[in-house]
């Protein structure tokens, strides 16, 4: 497919958006896969080619967390299994219920997901606050449900993740964040070498767009990082808003 410059240019500002938006709060899948199937890109080959650019940037938040510190080792080796393991009963699944259903029922989880967190709380400060029971019950549960939202369904993963963490374990929101992007970035990977095998990725579009997306993340982090909870808190909002409004139009007009 050729592409005029205009447009690649459009889309990768698109692309920056999305990663600035993901990397703080998630949701960025709300505005790159829908700009790739405006651009006339059929649906496979855009779900590839985003799932590449995304895998990309998302990868390149998680680095920025890592480097400084954000991540709490204890949560990510109690939820990695369960992640992986709820994603792939979800795209089983997937092929066994109707997708509008699951779409209402995440439109009423949205809307409390809200409101929950509009809620003040108390954040812990790091792993070692987190109880036996967070690490052996709660955050495996967390990771296993929205695990297998992700294979079933999938936009919004990384904010239904943070909040999560953030409302059942009361971890901090920058903390929350950091380790979802780790279990956001593994979905992206395991659906990108899928798509590659299938021959489903435009890698000449997908190369600039994956740099647009990793600068969007980078600069997003960073500020999430400097400015901590007020910014992600306020992001995350705007997230779950532009994904509750998103769904409603889709299955209820």
């Amino acid at each position: 497919m050729e592409f005029e410059v205009g447009v690649i240019v459009l889309m990768c500002l698109a692309f920056f958006v999305a990663g600035f938006i993901d990397s703080i709060a998630g949701g960025g899948g709300l505005i790159t896969l829908p700009t790739l199937l405006f651009a006339g890109i059929p649906p496979q080959l855009a779900l590839g080619t985003n799932k590449l650019a995304s895998s990309f940037g998302t990868g390149t938040a998680v680095l920025n967390f890592l480097l400084n510190k954000k991540m709490l080792w204890k949560v990510l080796l109690s939820g990695i299994a369960f992640s992986l393991g709820g994603s792939f009963l979800g795209s089983k699944t997937i092929l066994l219920f109707e997708p509008e259903l699951v779409g209402k029922i995440i439109i009423f989880l949205l809307t409390l997901g809200i409101i929950a967190t509009l809620i003040p709380r108390k954040g812990k400060t790091n792993d070692n606050e987190l109880s036996k029971i967070d690490y052996l019950l709660i955050i495996p549960i967390i990771c296993l449900i929205i695990g297998f939202y992700d294979g079933f369904f999938g936009p919004g993963t990384g904010s239904f993740l943070t909040l999560g963490f953030f409302f059942f374990t009361r971890m901090k929101l920058i903390q929350a964040t950091a380790n979802a992007k780790v279990f956001n970035f593994m979905s992206n990977v395991g659906s990108l070498v899928a798509f590659l095998i299938g021959g489903k990725v435009l890698f000449m579009i997908a190369i600039p767009l994956a740099l647009a997306n990793m600068a969007g993340n980078f600069f997003g982090s960073r500020l999430a990082i400097k400015k901590g909870e007020s910014v992600i808190r306020i992001f995350l909002i705007i997230s779950f808003v532009f994904l509750l409004g998103s769904l409603v139009w889709k299955y209820y007009f």
